[in-house]
Order: structure tokens, then sequence, then C-alpha cells
């Protein structure tokens, strides 16, 4: 029976908005990943059946099939095609689940999976449909749900107001989460999984981008205590608790345990479980909690089985929701930070989370990793792993 294993994961540290990765093309930083997951193996790119590259504002340099621009950018053959795939904030989650099925059913022996987002270029919300249609989602999305606005950071709050989570312990999430990424980069935990990127600055000088730009040190209770809410004037989510606006991109190798020992490469572990729900459009980010319970109903393992989790933190509600529902370790749930403290690139954060999975749990012996982030519209990915 095939089975689909990741050899390799890679990815760039993750710019702050207007950082050091501002100045990059989305093709040229996608490029730049795909050549150093391919070195890292000694990959020819000609085996690479596919690339399913993960991309949500698929416009002005994100735009026509930036998968494909990024493997000819690359330099690979021309016979190597790409796919983009949208499923908002999971997309690149998404396309290792299309990577690993491609791989198990047959259809590939090699597959790359992963994303990109600029959002200094491309800024969240910038493909909106024609102003004629009103909502996005077009007069029948709208009509179902009688006029309501779907917007990610009330959900957030309404989230927050359904699970009764303070304000103080979404600050204090947030904290914990800065204080975790600078721990992991002073320990040098994310050294093996960083592509350095040569960048340039406005007045044209070269530097070498290589540590996650958004962590902030040193950061206290009352610093975040006082700023002001987002989203509503006496609501609990704040740009503090929030994830932030990031650029940055990441890639996993996927192909079968067979085709890896042909090869000489030692995969670091197997794509168990992979599923994907949907849930309430308007409140809209429960879905990891059901993703959840869809993939350990589907794996037969229980939570206690996980030894680590990747849960996104698009807002420090969602994760801190998803702990209350499923009962998991806080101390085993973004070990090393999450989109708060790193940042949220929203087409390749879940390449970027289930690269910095991977190697923690390479890294640390553990055996089942989980990893589930929520999506726009109403919707999350659940990926199970286990180590080899």
């Amino acid at each position: 029976m095939r089975d689909a294993v990741v050899v390799d994961a890679v990815r760039t540290a993750v710019g702050k908005r207007n950082g050091a990765l501002s100045r990059m093309h989305a093709v040229s930083l996608s490029a730049h990943v795909l050549e150093a997951l391919a070195d890292r193996v000694d990959l020819d790119p000609a085996l690479v059946d596919d690339v399913i590259w993960g991309c949500v504002g698929t416009l002005g340099m994100q735009s026509g099939c930036i998968a494909r621009s990024s493997v000819l950018a690359a330099g690979w053959p021309e016979h190597v095609p790409g796919v983009t795939v949208d499923r908002q904030c999971g997309s690149s989650q998404q396309a290792v689940h299309q990577a690993a099925a491609g791989v198990i059913s047959g259809q590939y022996d090699v597959a790359i999976a992963g994303g990109v987002e600029m959002m200094s270029a491309v800024p969240m919300g910038s493909a909106r449909a024609d102003a004629r249609f009103g909502e996005p989602h077009g007069p029948l999305v709208w009509e179902r749900y009688n006029g309501i606005r779907f917007n990610q950071g009330m959900g957030a709050q309404m989230i927050a107001e359904k699970y009764g989570i303070s304000r103080a312990e979404l600050d204090q999430h947030a904290l914990d989460s800065h204080e975790r990424a600078a721990a992991a980069i002073d320990e040098g935990r994310f050294k093996d999984q960083i592509t350095a990127v040569t960048v340039t600055d406005a007045d044209g000088r070269s530097s070498v981008f290589e540590k996650d730009e958004g962590v902030r040190r040193g950061g206290t209770l009352e610093k975040l205590g006082s700023l002001k809410p987002a989203f509503s004037e006496d609501g609990s989510i704040t740009a503090g608790n929030s994830s932030q606006i990031s650029d940055g991109s990441a890639a996993l190798l996927v192909t079968t345990s067979e085709f890896a020992k042909s090869r000489g490469w030692a995969p670091i572990a197997r794509i168990h479980t992979a599923v994907v729900t949907g849930t309430d459009p308007v409140t809209m980010l429960e879905g990891p909690i059901p993703a959840t319970a869809k993939a350990l109903a589907k794996s037969g393992l229980s939570i206690g089985d996980i030894g680590a989790f990747e849960i996104n933190e698009a807002f420090a509600s969602v994760s801190l929701a998803w702990l209350r529902e499923t009962g998991a370790d806080y101390e085993r749930m973004n070990p090393n930070g999450g989109a708060m403290a790193l940042g949220h690139p929203i087409g390749g954060s879940g390449a970027r989370l289930m690269t910095t999975l991977v190697h923690h749990m390479r890294e640390n012996g553990i055996r089942y990793g989980l990893q589930s982030m929520c999506e726009g519209g109403g919707m999350a990915n659940a990926t199970i792993l286990e180590l080899i």
C-alpha cells in the first residue's frame, strides 16, 4: 500500500508588514524556497510531478497561477507543472493534503506542497468582488445569512464571548506566544528549517534575512492591556492578541516511503490523517474544533496521544477556544510560538506551521503531531503527522 511521507520541509523567516521581505516579488520568494528544498535533499527537479502552491490574494504579483510562475522562476524543467490553491488561511495546508492524496493514489511519485503570501504588496481583502454585487460572497450568500457581513475580527470576538475568555487570558496567550518564539529563536530551534534570503532595502543595501521579524521582546500584560479594542468599542480582541500581517513562504517535499528509499532519502514524518470540514461562516473561526474531532475519529487516536499541536493563532480566542474544547495540554500547543508572534502570511501559513511541526517532532522524538487552522468562510483543515 502506498503512503505519503514528508522528506523535508523548509521556510523563510517570516517578515513583518513592510519589513525585510516586502521589496521581494512573491514569485522570486517562492522560487527561492523551491530551490532551497531541492538543494537540501539533492532533488532532481525533473522528478517532480506537480507543485501545489497555496496563495490567497491571487492578484497583482500573485496572479496568473503563481505556482507555475514559481516553477519557471526556479529554473526547473518546463514539464514540471504547478497549481495554485485557495482555501483561505489553510491554503498551503490544503496543498499538503492534495499532494498526499496524489502520492497515495499513484498520480504522483513526487510532489511539492507549499505556499506564499506577500501581504505587504497584496493586502488582505484586496481581491474583492465587483461592488455591483455587494458582498464578495454574492447576493445569495448575503440573503442566506440575512445580510450579515462576514468579519473575522468580529467572529473572533464572538468566540471569546461564547467561551468566556477574558481580555487578560487573551493577552496572556499573546505574551506567551512572543516569549516562546523568542526562546525558540535564541535556542536555535528554527535554524534547520529556515532558508536565508538575501534582501535589498530601499537604499539598495543587501543583507541576509534569516530571523522571524515580528517577535516582540519585553512585553507585559500592562502594555498589552493598554491597546484599544480593534473590532468593537467594548471588545477584547486587539492588535496585540491577533495574528500579524506578514510576508513569507514555505514548502514540503511529499513522496512515498518506497520512492524515498530508492533515492536514499530519510523522511521525517508520515501524513497519517488529513481532513477538512466546514463550520458556521458568521462566527467563522471555530473550525479547528470539529476538524480536530474529525481527524482524531478517523485516526483512532485520542487527544492525549498527540505530543505537539500547531493551532494557528489567527486570534488568541481561536486557539484558546480550541484548547478549552479539546482539553489539550497548553504546553504542547504552539510550543515555539504562533502567528501572534511569528506572523501569518496567509497563503503560506499552513506550510509554515507544518514545517515548524515536523522539525519540532523530529528534534524532540514526538510520535504524533496535529495541525489545524481556521479559514475564511468557515472552514478548517486538520492533519495528523507520525514521526518516522
